[in-house]
């Protein structure tokens, strides 16, 4: 019988996890794995300046979310944002980077927890994996070459991102080696010493110091005072299973929810039509409203009464049916790298889908709502309760889409987990459906519609793993828009 099996963003990051997996780790030690492996792998998408949220679900493990998110920072004057247009081809998207866009980090604290509260193995075997991969380096494959073409107007921004992402002058291309000693020492240190130093240390004290010198806020006090917090999944109905979700104040899985509950009232699988109507009420139920109550007690449950009548994934189903997700984003990265570290930090206050009352409105130590949404979805008739799917996305507004659309195929068209994460998609913003090829886009009236001319990463990078809560057989999939892998253990 196999270990398991890992989805990720990059076939070593994958294998990694697998490794963990069959040296008799459990989902949760897999994901932390490949997660500080994704550092080295994925370097423009995460890392220890990033953020994220991990669930945990499956047998003798009571579902929780760790959510380790970005929270907001200080406030104070602060130099202006830098705004950098990102091209997906068809459709353009503009970002806010540099060091008032860097908001409190949760990777180092979050991870730790998860092993603290699910882990079997030690931190420094867990990280060993990726200190040698980012001391060694990793040859970047086609995907993550286009990551860094599409973003290179920020890894050149500063001096400090221009040394590691563009070492000869170019942002590095496909074929090239990324590789950062400093960024060993950095994993190696969490290894070592856990969360400490990057909380309350001197990685603390650096990181402190690289972004107030560039005109940001973030102050030794938000990064001393930020804790990883367990939450009780939010929990939606769809089609006799139930659908865990990312809760507040997280706004990806409450939205989500809403959808599926939506969906659920239709007759037979949902046509593209369905799909671009219960989007669009998704997209009217986020309001400043919605935004501002999300921080509030009980707003889960007053919400879903009232409605119902550059990030990357990892997914891991062990072989005992125990099931980790967990999405991690550095969004695009400031631009920021903090000297000696290899620590590229987030810009997530600079993200217009995470703000979309306006920047920096948030109070310190508030946790942003973020798009990000691992999600497990588990059959109650079957005899454990088993978890059927285990997936989460990349792709900013783009993520509960993806997801979305991945369940439906699951559910409502019995789909392998391949053939569900590499189906064509569609998404809708602002009035407008964009669409990969493929789709049978009769019945949207007279909607705007973009058709791109291919699968594109614009429309998210979906990890899963699914398994027969009745047979116990495990299948996965990885992206292929993102670069995604998939391993058996």
């Amino acid at each position: 019988m196999s270990a398991g099996v890992v989805a990720a963003g990059h076939p070593t990051t994958a294998a990694v996890g697998a490794d963990v997996l069959r040296a008799g780790g459990t989902a949760v030690d897999a994901a932390i794995a490949a997660c500080l492996a994704s550092w080295a792998c994925e370097p423009l998408l995460t890392g220890p300046g990033a953020g994220g949220y991990l669930m945990v679900a499956g047998p003798g493990i009571a579902p929780a979310l760790l959510d380790f998110f970005v929270a907001a920072p200080s406030g104070g004057e602060r130099a202006p944002l830098t705004t950098v247009e990102v091209s997906f081809g068809s459709a353009v998207q503009p970002f806010h980077v540099g060091a008032s866009s860097c908001g409190v980090p949760g990777c180092p604290a979050g991870l730790e927890e998860a092993a603290r509260r699910w882990g079997t193995f030690p931190l420094r075997d867990l990280a060993a994996p990726a200190v040698e991969l980012a001391r060694a380096g990793v040859v970047l494959n086609a995907q993550q070459a286009y990551v860094f073409e599409i973003l290179a107007a920020i890894l050149v921004s500063t001096p400090e991102a221009r040394a590691v992402f563009a070492p000869g002058g170019e942002v590095l291309r496909e074929g090239e080696r990324f590789e950062s000693p400093e960024l060993a020492d950095t994993l190696e240190r969490f290894g070592a010493e856990g969360a400490a130093p990057f909380l309350t240390g001197d990685l603390a004290a650096a990181t402190v110091e690289a972004v107030q010198s560039r005109g940001g806020t973030l102050t030794a006090a938000d990064l001393a005072g930020y804790r990883a917090q367990a939450r009780e999944p939010a929990r939606v109905g769809y089609r006799g299973r139930e659908v865990l979700l990312n809760p507040p104040p997280s706004a990806g899985g409450i939205l989500l929810a809403l959808a599926f509950a939506a969906l659920d009232r239709t007759d037979g699988p949902p046509r593209p039509a369905d799909l671009v109507a219960a989007m669009e009420d998704v997209q009217r139920a986020r309001t400043a409203a919605f935004d501002e109550g999300l921080a509030e007690p009980g707003f889960l449950e007053r919400f879903l009464a009232a409605n119902l009548g550059s990030t990357t994934h990892v997914s891991v189903v062990d072989g005992a049916g125990r099931a980790c997700a967990v999405t991690c984003t550095n969004g695009e990265g400031s631009g920021v790298v903090v000297p000696g570290t290899g620590i590229h930090v987030n810009n997530v206050m600079g993200e217009e889908d995470l703000n979309p009352q306006g920047f920096f409105v948030a109070p310190p130590g508030r946790r942003m709502p973020s798009m990000m949404a691992p999600t497990v979805l588990t059959d109650p008739a079957a005899p454990d309760g088993g978890v059927q799917l285990v997936l989460g996305s990349a792709g900013s507004n783009r993520i509960r889409s993806a997801i979305l659309q991945t369940v439906v195929g699951v559910v409502d068209h019995g789909r392998e987990t391949s053939d569900a994460v590499t189906a064509p998609r569609l998404h809708v913003e602002d009035g407008v459906v964009f669409a990969e090829p493929g789709l049978d886009l009769a019945g949207l009236g007279r909607r705007e519609v973009v058709e791109f001319a291919a699968p594109n990463l614009f429309f998210g990078g979906v990890q899963a793993v699914g398994r027969d809560p009745r047979t116990g057989r495990l299948t996965g999939a990885g992206d292929p828009r993102r670069g995604g892998a998939v391993v058996v253990a």
